[in-house]
């Protein structure tokens, strides 16, 4: 459990640095967008090269389907509320215009974050060792994230400490996330995991594609689809050694 718990800061660690990188550092539209880019290829990449496959091997297409769209679906859902709340603006980079929506910021982050830590444990429990491909699909896509939207916070007039305070608890709550992942999963059967696995992963390319790639298109332009490509193709490589 207390692996898990370490695996799941280390993954969210990144979005500490970002947040900490956009607050002192000016670091030009077009980098961060490139690397939401990279960053959502991976993502992209790890859930389907890993999460999907192994969920096919072990439930059938039929299951893996349906589950894997419940999982959108329910981030979906859960979008359009954030969307009317101001969280849709949890990447960007820009002054909100809707005004402050910290909390909502705050409820989106925790929403791409619970399952992509939760998600680490249960690759601990399929195979005893963390998924490395996983791993670094998330701590590359969560720099930048947290990076854009500590800019677009700082442009609300959040204060420092406040935006500190929010990553540092969001990397907290990954941790608990995936140890919990980890401890009430334990005894599930191979059928189970690879269900919450297609779940999870559902929910992670509906919110790559409906959040990170708009910021990165608006931000870099259209080469930024060949970025996401070459995060994809990592992915392959990484899954597929040799």
């Amino acid at each position: 459990m207390l692996q898990a718990a370490m695996w799941g800061a280390i993954a969210s660690f990144s979005l500490l640095a970002g947040s900490i990188t956009g607050l002192f550092l000016a670091i030009p539209k077009k980098i961060i967008a490139y690397l939401m880019a990279l960053g959502t290829g991976i993502l992209i990449g790890a859930s389907s090269f890993e999460l999907l496959i192994e969920s096919i091997h072990k439930s059938g297409i039929v299951k893996t389907a349906v589950t894997f769209l419940a999982g959108a679906g329910l981030f979906t859902l859960i979008e359009i509320f954030l969307y009317q709340k101001g969280g849709s603006n949890r990447k960007r980079s820009h002054k909100n215009p809707a005004g402050h929506s910290g909390l909502a910021i705050y409820a989106g982050t925790l929403m791409d974050a619970i399952p992509e830590s939760m998600i680490i444990g249960l690759s601990l429990l399929n195979t005893h060792k963390v998924d490395f491909l996983f791993l670094i699909a998330i701590f590359i896509s969560n720099f930048p994230e947290s990076l854009s939207s500590t800019v677009g916070l700082k442009q609300d007039n959040y204060s420092i400490r406040k935006i500190l305070f929010l990553w540092s608890s969001v990397m907290l709550i990954s941790a608990i996330s995936s140890s919990v992942g980890y401890l009430f999963l334990e005894n599930a059967s191979p059928v189970m995991l690879s269900g919450i696995q297609s779940f999870g992963a559902g929910g992670l390319i509906a919110m790559v594609c409906s959040t990170m790639l708009p910021e990165a298109f608006e931000q870099g332009g259209p080469t930024v689809g060949f970025v996401a490509c070459v995060g994809l193709i990592f992915s392959l490589s990484m899954s597929h050694p040799g």
